[in-house]
This record gives structure tokens, sequence and C-alpha cells, in this order.
């Protein structure tokens, strides 16, 4: 397996496919997930003669665990640390839910030089929780929930959330296993500590700043069924914010449509890169 070593000596596992010379698509996950979620993604652009890049944030999957720089901007420093590593220019930046925030904060701390176009999918920005400055978001008492659930018994945690995540609970829909079982094996893969804290940075945390430095085309896609990051206090918002960002909802589509709505946003992505 490959490995990146940051300055705190953490150990970032990726995966890069594709010839070298190829335009990158450098990826980031949601929470509580791994590279491993982006397999779709990654099949069909490699295919496409694009290199694709994905890694496992510091505390989840094949990455090492530390119990410190459980944080965005210790987690936007390690892209950056796997960006400049690979030497990666005009790259394309997705990132999915609290990946979103990654990406996001990375343009913050370190801007757009190697960066030609950003895809925020599902994504958290500009803030879950409800605040002065946007007071539509959820209410702190739904993070101390999900706080609890980790705290208390993740397996089983993991197991339900799959269920909204890929919306199986909406009428008509079949529970596809396989995607259930994957969620969770993802999950399960990170340690709790990280996954714990990262509570905290998917909903606490202002991305607006953030968003407001991004300067290159972006694409924010959101499912407007999203039950777990609802599209008007994310996608909607950071289009507004993003200055060239355009918006394009996916009907019906959940938090997990990159698995659900594989081949629609594929082609998206796809198109994106190719304009």
């Amino acid at each position: 397996m490959s490995f990146i070593t940051t300055q705190d000596g953490t150990r970032i596992f990726y995966k890069d496919w594709g010839r070298k010379d190829a335009q990158p698509f450098v990826f980031s996950h949601g929470w509580p997930l791994s590279a491993d979620a982006w397999d779709g993604q990654m099949l069909f652009l490699v295919q496409q003669g694009y290199r694709v890049i994905a890694h496992d944030r510091r505390g989840h999957g094949r990455s090492d665990q530390p119990a410190v720089g459980n944080d965005m901007d210790t987690w936007a420093d390690d892209l950056s640390t796997v960006i400049e590593s690979l030497d990666l220019k005009e790259a394309i930046l997705v990132g999915h839910s609290t990946g979103g925030g990654e990406v996001a904060r990375y343009i913050g701390r370190h801007g757009t030089n190697r960066v030609a176009k950003v895809v925020l999918l599902g994504a958290v920005p500009p803030i879950m929780v409800s605040t002065e400055q946007w007071p539509g978001g959820l209410d702190i008492s739904v993070f101390d929930g999900i706080r609890k659930q980790v705290f208390d018994n993740r397996s089983n945690f993991y197991l339900d959330l799959a269920i909204p995540f890929f919306g199986f609970n909406r009428e008509g829909v079949e529970i596809n296993q396989g995607l259930r079982q994957g969620f969770w094996q993802q999950g399960m893969n990170g340690g709790i500590l990280a996954q714990y804290a990262s509570v905290h940075e998917f909903s606490e945390v202002d991305y607006t700043e953030d968003l407001k430095k991004i300067n290159v085309p972006t694409l924010v896609i959101h499912g407007d069924d999203d039950q777990i990051v609802p599209i008007g206090h994310a996608g909607k918002l950071t289009a507004t914010i993003v200055s060239n960002a355009t918006l394009k909802v996916y009907a019906g589509a959940p938090h997990g449509l990159a698995a659900t709505h594989q081949d629609q946003l594929n082609a998206d992505l796809l198109a994106f890169a190719r304009a």
C-alpha cells in the first residue's frame, strides 16, 4: 500500500491510479468513510484518461490513528501534503460531505495555485449547526446525539446510519445490503478517536471564509432528499457564497449519491472536467 508521511510523522494512505502526466482528480471522502467510497468515480475517470487520487483522512481507513491533529486545519494540511508530495497541478478537487469541508479549508489555508476546479458534493459548508449568521441549521442536540451514539456503540450506529445515508428508508426503495455493509466496514476500519472528533468538525466549524477564497470554477452538487446534510443550509447556501459556482440539484437523491446516482455523477464530473 502507498503512504505519504506528514510533518508530525502520521502516515496517510492513498490511492493513485492513471498516467502521471494526466490531469488529476483528487477526492476527499465523507464521514466516517475512507477513500474506498470513491471507487465508482475513480474507476470510471481513470478509464477516461484522468489520473485519480484519493486518501484516507488521518484517523480513518488505513491511515494512522494519532491522538493529535484530528481537526479540519490538520486534515487540510494533510491534503496539502498529499498534493505537494505528488506534485499535482491543475487538480480537480472533489469533496463529499466532511470532505467538502476539507477541500474548502485546504483552499482557505493553501490557495488554488495547484487547483483548476472544485466539486462540492453533498458538502457540509458553510456550517451545519444553526448559528446567528446562518440560523437555518440543525440544533446542536442533533450532533450531541451523534457523539453519544459513536461513543456508546458505533458499530450498530453505522449500520443504522447507512439507511438514511442512502435513502433506504424512502417508500419504494429497497435496502442494498452491499452498500450498507460497505458503509459499516469503512466506518469500522477507522478509529473512534478521530471519528468522534470529526463530529465537531463537520457540524460546528464555519467554512464561510474558506468558501469566499475559492476562485476557480466550482460545481456544487446536492440531492434534494439529503437527510444527512440538508440542501437548504448547505449546497444552496454554498452556491451563493462561492463566486463562479454552479448548483446542480439531483432530484430525490440522498446523501450517498456517489453510490446511488453513480452514473449520473460520473457523467457530470466528466463533463465538468472537459468544460
